[in-house]
């Protein structure tokens, strides 16, 4: 049997409290660095230095969808930038066969918002969809599927 890598255009994104809210057309961000930033000479060698790591640093996660009226995510986000109130969110973004059925899984713990954009208005580009970005910040991230060997699927402890 030979393996072929899934198709990444058919995905879903679930935000907790906003069920039917999140259907987006892309989504970005999913990274996690390991940073080699510490530096460590060992007395007597000099022909190397340790390089060690330290704390993950995860990308932001960015999600694009068609701009809609009313919504109650975009409510989410106004509460955050017009009155800085903050209401962390889980955030699942689930990688789906072509018979809708989950491939693999990311959660994103306690997102909130951070950025918002809206599409440029082009009267000579008519036919195209006015989008909104949006831009969430997290704790932490983890895969739900297709752990590694001898990797349970229960989630990391928040540190």
């Amino acid at each position: 049997m030979v393996a072929h890598p899934p198709m990444g255009f058919h995905f879903k994104v679930e935000i907790k409290d906003f069920e039917g809210e999140a259907a987006f057309k892309s989504v970005s961000g999913l990274k996690v660095d390991i940073p080699n930033t510490v530096t460590v000479e060992e007395g007597g060698e000099n022909t190397y230095t340790h390089q060690l790591p330290t704390r993950l640093k995860y990308g932001d996660l960015t999600l694009e969808r068609g701009m809609l009226i009313g919504s109650a995510l975009i409510g989410w986000f106004n509460d955050a930038i017009h009155n800085f109130e903050f209401d962390p969110k889980d955030v699942t973004v689930t990688l789906l066969t072509g018979e809708h059925t989950p491939l693999d899984q990311w959660v994103f713990r306690n997102a909130y918002p951070k950025g918002w954009a809206i599409s440029n208005f082009d009267a000579q580009d008519s036919n195209k969809v006015a989008t909104d970005t949006i831009t969430l910040a997290y704790q932490y991230f983890y895969r739900v599927g297709m752990p590694a060997r001898n990797q349970s699927l229960t989630p990391p402890d928040p540190i």
